[in-house]
């Protein structure tokens, strides 16, 4: 029995997949098809995969043509698979001549014509969300090379309210967008816009945004004023808009992982958890304060996330302590108190700490080094070294891409992210909220 392998994502399955597999399988007895797994896709830099791996199992199954299916989950696993199946023949399309000639060593290679005219691309791009940008901040230059690892998006053009600040704190690549010079021409040609206004007026543009029927990707944090989130989050609602807020960690493959293991019991109950973010910014520190304000507003969003998502919202008591310079706070530590657990994060902007992410269990627990928000590699640790084990996750480029894609999909599918739901921006808003009101803060 002659056996055949391809393999592939099949996203948006089309006719270009079923002739390729029909092809595939006319070369021999036997047809299996390495279907790539979400995570795999991701690490190889493909960001833009919609279907769900099961999904694409099924459209494949569907076909007729596969007699077996298998999950491709690593690299080098063809040569692997090549062996165990004991296959004669791997087959892709032609788009991929010669790539795949070192696997002549195992088997024989062979390139199928591709169908011309149709592709996954094409599909995807064909529903492309026009994007407007609102700032001219830094952190668009990163936004804008993120962009460029998915597909289904055209940056259309930006609007920046005109200052007097040092271009050194200003987007390098704002200037080569289209420029409009008034809002509301930006809103009549774009269906959704990425906000990077400083957070004294974000509110403001969210709320124009939303006004014009525009789906909302915003910087963090969201907002200082828990009422006024409120209503923006229930305008969005009321208009089918998706108001989404950038936290890029939620939004990585290794911090969702970590939250499930954390959560399912593998730690044991969770009673305590620690969680730091500090920067010495120097030169930018006045900049960063003109963005956002002190170590509070500019990074307690990432060690709430954290909190939150491992113990929830039901907190009996949140107290700040803070060190402040010129009234802005350089330092602080925010400390919850829960029926069975407690939590505490620190956050600096001129002054620094070890970045690490502790999650205290009653049977072990878990290590994630710095820098945690940029989660790549974590440790369950039990009192029985021998049970500690490690968990490894590609974090890409500057993982901005991930909060765009999954601003996307929510678009797409006309959903709220779980990933950062409306509620966990709600209650890291009221905690800042809190400490701008003065509630059980102290200050040194």
């Amino acid at each position: 029995m002659k056996k055949v392998i391809t393999y592939g994502t099949y996203d948006l399955f089309h006719e270009g997949h079923y002739n390729l597999l029909k092809n595939a399988k006319a070369l021999g007895d036997y047809l299996i098809v390495g279907v790539t797994s979400d995570y795999f896709d991701k690490s190889r830099g493909k960001f833009n995969v919609r279907d769900s791996l099961m999904q694409r199992i099924d459209n494949v199954r569907a076909t007729g043509f596969a007699d077996e299916i298998v999950v491709e989950e690593y690299f080098g696993q063809k040569i692997d698979d090549i062996k165990r199946f004991n296959v004669d023949i791997f087959t892709v399309g032609s788009d991929w001549e010669g790539y795949f000639d070192y696997l002549n060593e195992y088997c024989a290679v062979h390139y199928l014509p591709r169908t011309q005219g149709i592709s996954s691309t094409q599909i995807r791009n064909a529903d492309n969300v026009r994007l407007g940008i609102i700032g001219n901040e830094l952190i668009l230059d990163r936004f804008l090379d993120e962009s460029k690892y998915g597909s289904g998006i055209d940056v259309v053009g930006g609007f920046a309210e005109v200052d007097s600040i040092d271009g050194d704190f200003k987007s390098s690549q704002f200037d080569a967008l289209t420029k409009y010079a008034d809002i509301d021409a930006l809103f009549d040609d774009v269906d959704a816009v990425y906000i990077n206004i400083p957070l004294s007026r974000r509110d403001a543009y969210i709320e124009k945004a939303l006004v014009a029927k525009k789906h909302v990707l915003t910087e963090f944090p969201f907002s200082s004023d828990t009422k006024n989130t409120i209503r923006l989050i229930e305008k969005a609602k009321t208009s089918d808009l998706v108001l989404m807020e950038g936290l890029k960690t939620a939004y990585t493959p290794a911090f969702s992982k970590l939250i499930a293991m954390a959560r399912s019991g593998q730690i044991g109950k969770i009673f305590n958890i620690e969680a730091n973010f500090t920067q010495v910014l120097g030169d930018g520190l006045e900049n960063q304060v003109r963005i956002a304000g002190g170590s509070i507003l500019s990074l307690a969003a990432y060690p709430l996330l954290a909190i939150f998502k491992l113990l929830g919202f039901d907190y009996n008591r949140v107290d700040f302590i803070s060190h402040k310079v010129d009234d802005i706070d350089i330092l602080s530590k925010i400390n919850f108190i829960y029926d069975d657990a407690m939590a505490s994060a620190t956050v600096a902007i001129n002054a620094k700490a070890e970045g690490d992410l502790v999650i205290s269990g009653s049977k072990g627990y878990i290590y994630v080094p710095a820098p945690w928000w940029k989660t790549e590699f974590f440790e369950l640790r039990f009192e029985d070294v021998n049970l500690n084990r490690n968990y490894f996750y590609k974090f890409e480029g500057e993982g901005l891409r991930y909060e765009l894609v999954e601003f996307l999909k929510c678009i797409r599918e006309n959903s709220e992210s779980f990933l950062m739901s409306h509620q966990d921006t709600i209650e890291e808003v009221r905690v800042l909220d809190k400490f701008l009101s003065n509630e059980n803060v102290i200050i040194i």
